[in-house]
């Protein structure tokens, strides 16, 4: 099973057509925000994605219907948390976040909102933020990321773009 992660796509969903299109087999998509309008306009011309498509709401995200965050079960024995991450202090600790998620039974929190790729275990949870798509603050190119389950092990990469 393969999941594409993506945040902060801003406006730009050309960069998330240009993403999919490399992973149009893939089993689903978390967009964890700041690109609402990117997903809107990116289902709209590709609604065979629409069941395996999973978002949540950014703080750029303005008037969004699309919930804070989601928890997704998708790999056997593992729940995902997915956040964009704003109105969890991402910005200066991830423990809220590893706690909320611990809280919530989850062992993988999937966030965005920083621009900055992480690849993170702490206590006994997965942190991941695939980077920016369209925007990154790293010094590193735009970025995405994918985790793969088999056999009951993840494996969790970045891609630039």
């Amino acid at each position: 099973m393969r999941i594409i992660v993506l945040s902060d796509t801003h406006g730009n969903p050309k960069v998330l057509e240009t993403i999919l299109t490399r992973h149009a087999d893939a089993d689903a998509c978390i967009h964890l925000g700041d690109g609402e309008g990117d997903v809107k306009l990116f289902l709209s011309c590709h609604p065979e994605w629409e069941s395996k498509f999973y978002a949540v709401r950014g703080n750029c995200d303005f008037n969004s219907s699309l919930p804070i965050s989601r928890i997704i079960d998708l790999i056997p024995g593992h729940r995902i948390f997915a956040v964009h991450g704003h109105r969890h202090a991402i910005s200066y600790t991830p423990d809220i976040l590893v706690e909320e998620a611990i809280a919530e039974g989850c062992n993988i929190v999937l966030h965005g909102h920083t621009h900055v790729r992480r690849n993170e275990y702490r206590n006994g949870v997965y942190l991941m933020n695939p980077g920016s798509a369209a925007q990154p603050r790293d010094g590193m190119p735009p970025s995405y990321a994918y985790i793969d389950y088999e056999k009951g092990g993840i494996f969790i990469s970045h891609v630039s773009l």
